[in-house]
């Protein structure tokens, strides 16, 4: 994303304007279900947190991962996961291009599909490390997300549009694994 929550936009322009104008609107539930894309780009309605929408949908994506491998465990193995991150991701530019158009916002605070994929990443390589290890990588991945460290601000201020959007989360992903491989050789 574009930063910090707190630092994404907060634009107060009238939520009644159409989906498709170009001019920054605040989504509401009801623009939100005008479109599937708009449902995916949201996190199925994760994204409309007033407060740290950011954080809200990796909270989604980490209860929906967690569920789904609890109670499907023979279903949601990893290499199931590793293929719906991948169609996730794709599905996600397409889904985040076609919000952020609509939205006026090409990374729009509000679209927090790609916390979502992004920290399932997170959840794919941690394994079954346990809830400690799922906490950790949740601060981790949360803390580069809004910290952006380079290379992950440059993705998130040259690359446009929904691979943009994200990108840039995928790097911090990335980053977050790795401070935890850090951590792990450093405290074993």
């Amino acid at each position: 994303m574009n930063g910090s929550d707190d630092q994404r936009d907060s634009t107060t322009a009238s939520s009644a304007a159409s989906p498709t104008v170009s001019a920054a609107i605040s989504p509401t539930f009801r623009f939100m279900l005008s479109h599937p894309a708009h449902i995916v780009a949201q996190g199925f309605g994760s994204g409309l947190s007033p407060i740290m929408p950011g954080t809200a949908g990796t909270l989604f994506g980490w209860l929906v991962y967690v569920e789904l491998t609890s109670l499907w465990p023979e279903v949601f193995t990893p290499a199931v996961w590793g293929a719906l991150i991948v169609a996730g991701f794709a599905l996600g530019v397409a889904a985040c291009r076609r919000t952020g158009t609509a939205l006026g916002v090409a990374d729009h605070g509000s679209m927090v599909w790609d916390e979502v994929i992004a920290f399932w990443l997170v959840l794919l390589f941690i394994g079954s490390g346990g809830w400690r290890a799922q906490l950790t990588g949740f601060v981790l991945f949360r803390f580069f997300d809004m910290v952006k460290p380079p290379p992950i601000r440059h993705f998130d201020q040259n690359l446009k549009g929904g691979f943009g959007v994200m990108w840039d989360d995928i790097v911090a992903a990335f980053y977050a694994l790795l401070a935890m491989a850090l951590l792990r050789v450093m405290f074993p």
